[in-house]
């Protein structure tokens, strides 16, 4: 790179980040309020891009940042960047996901405070010249039990204020060990006992396909009668319309909302009704967290920019130049096995050995663990990535093992990844092949040798005849096409398992349509 890097920060941001960048070798222009058209006018001009929640990393925006190399987001959320493209045009993408936590915690706190003494609706009211003394009959937090979905970062923060307020805490995350558990004060629970339990609820967990409408219409009616809910996560997780009826119906006697399905939330089924308060998500907008979450993001893109290290980004591993072109096709593999293995596995995990053979064993271990760490967690997080997913896994309390063995196998290479769970060991096997395309190889102690790719279906189904026709007239009756189609067994006339790919995801309904189908033993959805 010749001369300094050229950086924009386009949202408003604390002034320390320019200093930042200036400090570290960058030049930087500070422009916060530009239209798609301007930004779009001037972005090849930058190697940076600095950005809060305004700013949207589009397609277009990417299509003219010719000299682009890293998008910094002073925050968690990246919705407004298109991740998967900024990859394809090899524009790193950074976060700065601990930045703001305790901010947050705080918020989800204050809302249980508020939702317990009615304090906006007390305030708005005295204010409007009346004394609604008797009118507002609170209840103490001292003795209650809080249910926590989600014991990561910030829901171990709040587990910590919470108990100083003397409240019970229990916890639902599939991550949680027992023994961080122990350490953090809080009882495991699964979460159907958490509903049942629960005199308060609030959630601390990404918008996922595994989380959303967590709390749907099914499980708001599983919660104790006149529990009070706390969301100051993300929009998504709460069904709205559901939780309006519970209100209604005093089944939820209090919600108390920071973030919204649809934002700004100009209109929504909530507002209105008895218990319910909201603020515009404002759980990071704190002095202290905007000046944190800006500091380190400028810190993070001009180490990256100057340097070449990689912090906190969401888009590619923690690699040296020289380990780059090496490691580059395993870290693919390894984070497909890892996510093939966490969407399959059922029960908590408590443990993962990560094996290395033939040549990977000859590679470093730590790029190969981060990646198959992030694919293994990101059904659960949508911050998690190759270098921050070994911290999360340790912050769980997660065994990670990385193991390398020196033997010849059947393969010139080969990776194992195997995890713990209530009902035993899960494992699955990958191998590259000459051309540095990864395939699966094993699953579950099954060979079949498949590409792990798009939207697929896994199937266990007693091997029997007939079945093949079954499965693929099923589809095809409800427009869906198979790409590739892969099959093994164990033994004749045993479990066999079908892993098939198809053209769109594949609808809840006709997976449950599958899952009636003679013979079958589980169906399941996959996403790579």
């Amino acid at each position: 790179m010749t001369g300094k890097p050229k950086v924009l920060i386009s949202d408003k941001m604390d002034p320390n980040a320019a200093r930042i960048f200036e400090e570290r070798g960058c030049e930087v222009d500070v422009k916060p309020g530009l239209s798609a058209e301007e930004l779009k006018a001037i972005i090849g001009e930058y190697d940076g891009l600095a950005i809060r929640s305004a700013t949207k990393v589009t397609s277009d925006i990417l299509d003219a940042a010719t000299k682009l190399k890293v998008v910094g987001r002073a925050g968690i959320g990246v919705d407004n960047v298109d991740i998967p493209y900024a990859s394809s045009r090899g524009v790193v993408v950074m976060n700065t996901p601990f930045g703001n936590s305790i901010t947050t915690a705080e918020h989800a706190i204050a809302m249980i405070m508020a939702l317990a003494r009615q304090i906006p609706q007390a305030d708005r009211r005295t204010q409007a010249g009346e004394w609604p003394k008797n009118d507002f009959m609170g209840v103490e937090v001292t003795g209650k039990t809080l249910g926590l979905i989600g014991a990561g970062n910030i829901g171990s923060i709040v587990a910590s204020r919470a108990q100083g307020l003397r409240l019970k805490v229990i916890a639902y995350d599939p991550f949680l060990t027992p023994e961080r558990a122990v350490e953090l004060g809080v009882e495991k629970v699964d979460l159907p006992a958490l509903l049942e339990r629960a005199d308060f609820i609030t959630l601390h967990t990404p918008l996922t396909d595994e989380t959303r409408n967590i709390l749907s219409r099914e499980n708001l009616s599983r919660t104790k009668p006149g529990v009070r809910i706390v969301n100051c996560a993300r929009g998504g997780l709460i069904d709205e319309a559901a939780l309006a009826d519970a209100l209604d119906s005093g089944q939820v006697a209090g919600a108390a909302l920071d973030v919204f399905q649809s934002e700004p939330a100009t209109a929504s089924p909530l507002f209105g009704k008895p218990g319910f308060i909201c603020t515009p998500h404002l759980g990071a907008s704190t002095t202290e967290a905007q000046v944190n979450v800006a500091l380190q993001v400028a810190e993070q893109m001009a180490e990256y920019l100057v340097t070449g290290g990689v912090t906190n980004a969401l888009n590619m591993p923690s690699l040296s130049a020289e380990e780059a072109p090496k490691l580059r096709p395993y870290m693919g593999l390894a984070e497909n096995l890892g996510s093939l293995v966490g969407q399959l596995a059922h029960g908590n995990l408590d443990r993962i050995s990560i094996e290395r053979e033939g040549a990977a064993a000859e590679l470093s271990g730590k790029p190969i663990e981060g990646a198959v760490l992030a694919g293994l967690m990101r059904q659960y997080s949508d911050t998690v990535n190759m270098v921050n997913a070994p911290y999360l896994a340790k912050e769980r309390g997660l065994d990670v093992r990385s193991i390398r063995h020196e033997r010849e196998g059947v393969y010139n290479t080969l990776l194992r990844v195997t995890v713990g769970t209530e009902s035993g060991d899960r494992s699955v096997a990958g191998t590259l092949f000459g051309s540095g395309a990864p395939r699966l190889v094993e699953i579950f102690g099954v060979r079949i040798e498949a590409e792990l790719a798009g939207d697929m279906l896994y199937i266990v189904n007693e091997d029997a005849p007939g079945f093949i026709g079954r499965i693929g007239s099923l589809l095809g009756e409800n427009g869906i096409n198979i790409g590739t189609f892969h099959l093994g067994r164990r033994e004749t006339g045993g479990d066999a398992v079908v892993l098939l790919s198809v053209d769109q995801p594949i609808p809840p309904a006709v997976v449950k349509q599958a899952c009636a189908l003679t013979g079958v033993k589980t169906v399941m959805p996959l996403r790579f």
